[in-house]
């Protein structure tokens, strides 16, 4: 469930706003959402949409307004092959957002409705999201294919277990992002028997390189002062953990000890220009042999997610003040490559914070 994103007296929590990158992929939401005739709505990057699924089971998403007059198509209805527009009946086919049917034009109207078109947004399924694709403003319509490809959950074999878990945050993007990848706050965010206390603070040392949009934490063992981590130790062997940052907001993490592995999903989406909301899919055939396996990891991770949330809300009440920041070496420094790679892709250089694999210290 979420937590109350309002202050004590009711006031929403809003910091600063973020630049927002266009020409992606983003979950809108999940598919099991996405029942046949029904509509759902979402907000992305400030665009509402409104998302379906058709009767022959793709899934869509559109602008939520009608391109006549501007009410939300999703106070219309849907059959499952058209929405209509509740307010003067226009009907569009929904993946491509064409107007098949006017009711008031007469026999001696020449206008073909189907040259009108609701504006339509690239729509795919994977790992249990529906993906939508914002393309910059003004691009017009792109043609299948043009796009980077969807993001997908990697796995490693045919049989594994799955989870999914989620947040609000109400801080930008780029709060939600940097604290994603904070490396120094589990310790004192996270602290519990399971996961780490303050008083197994140790010094880290990892290996940084850069891969295309984002950097890589490259194959390293996992950290030892973890309960999780240390568990794997039961196949006795070898553990070996990779984490990658991709932009726009993508943390992958893959986990291997031998034939068992662990591989996640983590993303940080802009719901607005200062909220964001953090989705969690996660796949493994590790402990495939505890009873209950599935939803104990659920409950751990949902505390884990809770905590971070917690914190988010917290520091969004004093960034509504405005306060001045600032970043450290070494701890945040992938903080900074990731203000580099995102300025980098604003500004169409492409120019990358890493020349090559750099080797990184903090302590937690």
């Amino acid at each position: 469930m979420p937590l109350r994103t309002t202050s004590e007296a009711g006031v929403s929590i809003q910091g600063p706003t973020a630049t927002l990158i266009d020409d992606d992929w983003y979950p809108a939401l999940r598919t099991g959402a996405l029942r046949t005739g029904k509509l759902k709505t979402a907000m992305l990057l400030d665009i509402p949409l409104v998302l379906g699924r058709r009767g022959d089971g793709r899934v869509f998403a559109l602008r939520d307004s009608c391109p006549h007059r501007g009410i939300p198509l999703s106070v219309g209805w849907f059959d499952g092959k058209r929405v209509t527009c509740r307010y003067h009946g226009w009907e569009f086919e929904p993946c491509s957002g064409r107007c098949e049917l006017i009711p008031s034009l007469t026999k001696i109207d020449k206008l073909d409705a189907t040259r009108i078109y609701a504006t339509a947004f690239r729509c795919e399924e994977r790992d249990g999201h529906a993906w939508v694709f914002i393309p910059s403003p003004g691009s017009g319509k792109r043609s299948t294919g043009a796009e980077p490809p969807v993001p997908e959950l990697a796995k490693f074999g045919p049989r594994y277990r799955t989870a999914h878990l989620w947040a609000d945050l109400p801080c930008n993007v780029d709060h939600g992002i940097i604290g994603l990848m904070d490396p120094a706050h589990g310790p004192f965010v996270h602290q519990a028997w399971w996961w780490r206390s303050r008083a197994s603070i140790r010094e880290k040392t990892k290996k940084f390189e850069p891969i295309p949009e984002g950097f890589r934490m490259s194959a390293h063992a996992p950290s030892g002062n973890s309960v999780p981590y240390k568990l794997l130790g039961v196949y006795g062997q070898p553990v070996e953990t990779t984490i990658d940052f991709v932009l726009p907001n993508r943390r992958t993490e893959q986990i291997r000890c031998g034939d068992k592995w662990f591989s996640s999903l983590t993303t940080v989406t802009p719901v607005t220009a200062s909220t964001c909301r953090i989705d969690v899919i996660a796949a493994w055939n590790v402990f495939s042999w505890v009873p209950l396996v599935t939803p104990i990891a659920k409950f751990f991770g949902a505390k884990f997610v809770r905590q971070d949330q917690e914190t988010m809300i917290q520091q969004a009440e004093g960034l509504r003040h405005n306060p001045s920041l600032m970043l450290i070496d070494d701890a945040d420094k992938p903080a900074k490559w990731y203000f580099a790679l995102k300025q980098a892709r604003l500004d169409g250089t492409g120019k990358h914070p890493l020349s090559g694999p750099v080797e990184l210290h903090w302590r937690s």
